[in-house]
């Protein structure tokens, strides 16, 4: 049963039991109502603020496509908040479907412009050996916006149940309508968790505003990830209980870099 205690969604082990069936079965579930508003809206001023200071650096912005960037955030406050990428309810869903251990591998945000249009439908990861093998959930991205987003602004795009399927029996059974491509609409609160081999693409932001979604990437620890990194300063790190420090694949650095450029572009598989 979920039960809500000061405004804010608490939800039980049979919950996250559903959350979990919903992944494997689905490639995706959505926790509505998981993060205080007063935490969005620290986010979202701390990502305006980054926003402004990156477009200005050489690469500090990673293009994707005409009008959606990509940047990656740095772990400084408010972003980094044990609350949010070692959320209790989000961890207690990876553990119900990874078998292994597990580590985070990214954290950004994905900001569609006005005047972006339609991904080229597509996945974040190859299968594990061919399509022919399906392949378990060994990746998985949590995302969570911070702003409402509506059918104007850009939504998330995805085919359920295409992350067990062949790309190209995926890609036929979507164009034959057999499998529709659905627009996740979301509020300020709310995480989605999926599987990046499931099909899917960003939409067009008609409005007048940036659309900016938080993406936290985890993974079975060992699994390769060269295009994405964490970097944390040294203070924080060692502030940190043994078993998060595990679950974080970063580089340790006395002091965070002031101009780093991005380099998640290529994404599309």
């Amino acid at each position: 049963m979920v039960q809500s205690i000061g405004g804010i969604a608490k939800y039980s082990a049979a919950d996250l039991d559903r959350f979990a069936q919903e992944l494997n079965r689905d490639g995706i579930c959505v926790i509505r109502n998981l993060f205080e508003q007063k935490l969005i809206d620290e986010w979202l001023e701390g990502f305006e603020r980054l926003f402004y200071d990156r477009k200005n650096q050489p690469g500090g912005l990673a293009p994707r496509e005409v009008s959606r960037y990509y940047l990656t955030l740095p772990w400084v406050y408010p972003f980094a908040n044990q609350m949010v990428f070692a959320n209790p309810v989000v961890m207690g869903i990876l553990e119900r479907v990874f078998y292994q251990e597990y580590v985070m591998v990214q954290m950004g945000v994905d900001v569609p412009f006005p005047g972006s249009d339609y991904q080229e439908t597509h996945r974040d990861f190859r299968p594990l050996f061919s399509d022919r093998i399906v392949t378990p959930l060994y990746a998985l991205a949590v995302n969570f916006p911070l702003v409402e987003v509506t059918a104007d602004n850009g939504p998330f795009q995805m085919a359920r149940g295409t992350h067990v399927l062949p790309r190209e029996e995926g890609l036929q059974k979507i164009a034959s309508g057999e499998i529709p491509m659905e627009s996740f609409y979301m509020q300020p609160g709310d995480v989605s968790v999926r599987s990046p081999l499931a099909l899917h693409r960003g939409s067009p932001n008609r409005t007048n505003q940036p659309r900016p979604m938080v993406v936290m990437g985890y993974a079975m620890h060992w699994l390769h990830t060269p295009k994405v990194d964490l970097t944390l300063p040294r203070d924080y790190y060692d502030s940190l209980p043994e078993q998060l420090r595990q679950m974080l694949r970063c580089e340790v650095v006395e002091k965070l870099p002031q101009n780093k450029a991005e380099t998640y572009i290529n994404f599309k598989y």
